[in-house]
């Protein structure tokens, strides 16, 4: 079972997506990122690693509804009054669901957050963990 659904991004991009960028003034919509995932499968767990970079522990959201982990963020707080020459940073909120195999032993989800990246820890249930080869008598 698949830990994360990939959708991999056109090839080519249009003419016109180049210039409706975030780079016109004009422009009020903003671009909306989500997140940087690696999910990398150990013989004891899967581990989650999420970049977030500038949120704080109480940003964080991580919820688990059946097989869904939903790792979600709010929107850091903007300051509105001050002018900007140019403004890049970007403020906003995201979500983020992950379909867990069955293997998962989710009492003992574990998640810290640590130089910009949140990491949850996925343990594997003792049933799904690697057991050594077992020699069988014949009778």
């Amino acid at each position: 079972m698949s830990l994360v659904h990939f959708t991999q991004r056109p090839i080519a991009t249009s003419f016109l997506d180049e210039i409706f960028r975030n780079e016109w003034p004009f422009l009020t919509h903003r671009n909306h990122s989500v997140p940087a995932v690696n999910v990398q499968e150990t013989e004891k767990a899967y581990v989650l690693a999420l970049a977030a970079p500038g949120k704080s522990k109480s940003d964080f959201d991580i919820e688990l509804d059946k097989e869904v982990l939903t790792i979600s963020a709010v929107d850091a707080q903007e300051d509105t009054n001050d002018l900007f020459t140019r403004k890049e940073f970007n403020y906003s909120a995201f979500k983020r669901a992950f379909t867990l195999p069955d293997t998962v032993d989710v009492s003992k989800i574990k998640a810290n957050y640590i130089h910009g990246i949140l990491t949850v820890e996925l343990p594997k249930r003792k049933e799904a963990l690697p057991q050594p080869t077992k020699r069988i008598a014949i009778d």
